[in-house]
């Protein structure tokens, strides 16, 4: 193996490497905003929404990085398929981190104390997080069926979703604080649609078959 195909196939790794750090930090990232909804002090949101910049510059990089690649390098299909998907990867998991950002920016308006209505955001949250580290046990075993699983998953935060929604006793109490509410629910919903799509792409770069072209 010749030199520039070392470190050609090093800069592979290396990009690998680095969607697995977005993704560590995308992980702590909703850890934090679902920790501040609540928590009675609102800096901790003020510090949640302040951490995002580190994800939106952890995708520009990735991407710099893949251009840099396409670029410089001739990648054959295997490695042209990779590039796309970590392009797609990356892109939905900072748009995860603009969805956390956006529930602290929700404590910061409202102070959602109803139990019912916090014990479901957080179940939600929990069950995204779960998604997010299965995904990344299942990139470590080339799991597939694992993979499929976690898509299948997303019907479980939908179905919270929308049973927040439907809550309507919240709002009769405090109708401002009944619509962030829904907002809140409506960040943990995009951000299980994003772990999906992060889901789909990595099934793509395993299998080099698009998601949907087979039975979900």
């Amino acid at each position: 193996m010749t030199i520039i195909r070392q470190k050609y196939e090093g800069q592979l790794d290396g990009l690998i490497k680095d969607l697995r750090r977005l993704g560590l930090q995308v992980y702590y990232h909703i850890e934090y905003a679902l920790t501040s909804l609540s928590e009675e002090d609102r800096n901790y949101a003020r510090e949640t929404i302040a951490k995002d910049k580190e994800i939106n510059e952890m995708e520009t990089q990735i991407n710099e990085k893949v251009i840099m690649l396409i670029t410089k390098q001739q990648p054959i299909a295997t490695d042209l398929r990779l590039m796309m998907a970590a392009l797609k990867i990356a892109s939905d998991l900072e748009r995860i981190g603009d969805n956390a950002a956006n529930l602290a920016e929700i404590r910061l308006r409202a102070k959602i104390i109803d139990q019912y209505v916090l014990t479901r955001l957080n179940t939600m949250g929990k069950l995204a997080l779960l998604m997010l580290k299965d995904l990344n046990d299942a990139i470590n075993d080339n799991d597939i069926t694992l993979i499929k699983e976690i898509i299948a998953r997303d019907r479980d935060i939908d179905d919270l979703y929308k049973n927040i929604v439907n809550t309507t006793y919240l709002i009769d109490n405090d109708p401002f604080v009944a619509g962030q509410a829904h907002l809140a629910a409506r960040q943990l919903e995009r951000i299980g649609d994003h772990i999906t799509n992060v889901a789909e792409n990595i099934y793509y770069f395993i299998t080099g078959n698009r998601y949907e072209s087979y039975d979900k």
